[in-house]
């Protein structure tokens, strides 16, 4: 009988799939020094020692490696460190924060969570922009002496953030990683535009993009998404025009959406040029929540009475919403985190899914925007078009 118990036990195992623990902030982040326990599927084959996949593999060198760069591209040759192992059960949780190989299981799992994520919204296999040439993508857990994080043709590498410390590798930074993994997804989806051609908004929306797809990931961490809730009394609306949002939260990639920035008021610079769009795009998902809160009777803050959230929701407005809410919260906890993982899923399904409607070399703001809300009319966020419209067009996107 034991035997049979141990078969089926590992049966379950492949169906459900492999236990991982990531950090959803860096460890460093008030709130979050302890990793999550998350489940990795086997849409990408059986994970192995590496850990690896048909999609990716982990190469930790021994030896100090320069970071990749033409001519110099992957496999890496040298000497590499043991990989690391799965457990008798298959898992890679027994690998605990600061073990020898927990860089490797951690940049590993968090890559392939973003792909997950991005492969579900879709709805199929994303493919890597420089397949054929490469199989795999190579994730270098560890680059010392290296303040970046990097992507780019077969390749993730990861370096130091500031002075380097125990917790400073951005093999830890769950933001780092899904930034990078942004726009190997999009790169996937939408190719590489025409060297002869005006590329400035192409670079742009990438950014853009980037930026939400590592918010949307990080609203798939329990801990990110209860403490979001909790530290805000479950009203998003307080990030708006107001600098309250950021010192109630710690989720750092909400801050960086935190503006009121529009098409007019940016440079020409790459970063700076992509943080209306991608602020649009936070305004829908805050948009859409509020809105399902509503409707499901958990709030009496109905968004859609306000043509302009941004000038017409003063600060009195969102204390006195604020003071209602705040007494009973923790009853409206669970339909409050249903609500903002159905805002999450709608606006990220969305966002994908209007990739196949973009030309890398005629891609602008304003093509991505018609892009965005064609996607939304066929999709779940049919009721909220109008919302969506309105959101990019304060943004002065067209």
């Amino acid at each position: 009988m034991a035997g049979f118990a141990d078969v089926e036990h590992e049966a379950a195992s492949t169906v459900v799939g492999t236990r991982f623990l990531i950090f959803p902030q860096p460890p460093f982040v008030n709130g979050y020094d302890k990793p999550e326990l998350v489940w990795l599927g086997n849409s990408c084959g059986a994970i192995l020692a590496g850990p690896s996949d048909n999609r990716m593999y982990v190469a930790d060198p021994v030896e100090e490696k320069r970071p990749y760069g033409l001519p110099v591209l992957p496999p890496y040759p040298g000497l590499l460190h043991p990989p690391a192992e799965p457990g008798p059960d298959g898992h890679f949780d027994h690998i605990l924060p600061g073990s020898p190989t927990f860089l490797s299981a951690h940049s590993y799992a968090c890559a392939r969570r973003v792909l997950d994520i991005c492969e579900g919204y879709v709805g199929r296999r994303i493919g890597w922009f420089f397949e054929p040439t490469y199989a795999r993508l190579e994730i270098v857990p560890h680059i010392a002496h290296w303040e970046n994080a990097q992507s780019g043709f077969g390749f993730l590498e990861l370096g130091d953030s500031d002075t380097p410390t125990p917790t400073s590798s951005f093999a830890l930074n769950f933001d780092a990683i899904a930034h990078e993994m942004g726009h190997l997804v999009l790169l996937g989806e939408l190719g590489i535009p025409d060297t002869n051609g005006d590329q400035a908004e192409f670079f742009a929306y990438h950014e853009s993009v980037a930026d939400f797809l590592s918010l949307v990931s990080l609203l798939h961490f329990d801990t990110a998404i209860d403490r979001l809730l909790r530290r805000t009394g479950g009203n998003l609306l307080i990030h708006n025009e107001l600098d309250r949002f950021a010192e109630l939260s710690d989720e750092r990639q909400l801050r960086t959406l935190n503006h009121s920035l529009r098409a007019s008021d940016v440079s020409d610079e790459v970063h700076d040029r992509s943080k209306p769009f991608a602020a649009a795009l936070f305004d829908c998902l805050v948009e859409i929540y509020q809105t399902l809160l509503f409707e499901r009777g958990v709030t009496d803050l109905d968004p859609r009475r306000f043509s302009n959230l941004r000038r017409q929701m003063t600060p009195a407005l969102i204390e006195e919403s604020l003071r209602r809410a705040g007494p009973d919260y923790e009853r409206r906890h669970f339909a409050s985190k249903a609500a903002l993982q159905d805002a999450r899923d709608i606006v990220g399904e969305t966002l994908v899914r209007s990739w196949a409607r973009l030309d890398p070399d005629s891609l602008t703001f304003g093509a991505a925007a018609e892009a965005l809300l064609a996607s939304a009319d066929r999709g779940r966020a049919r009721p909220f078009v109008g919302q969506i419209e309105d959101c990019i067009g304060w943004r002065g996107i067209w």
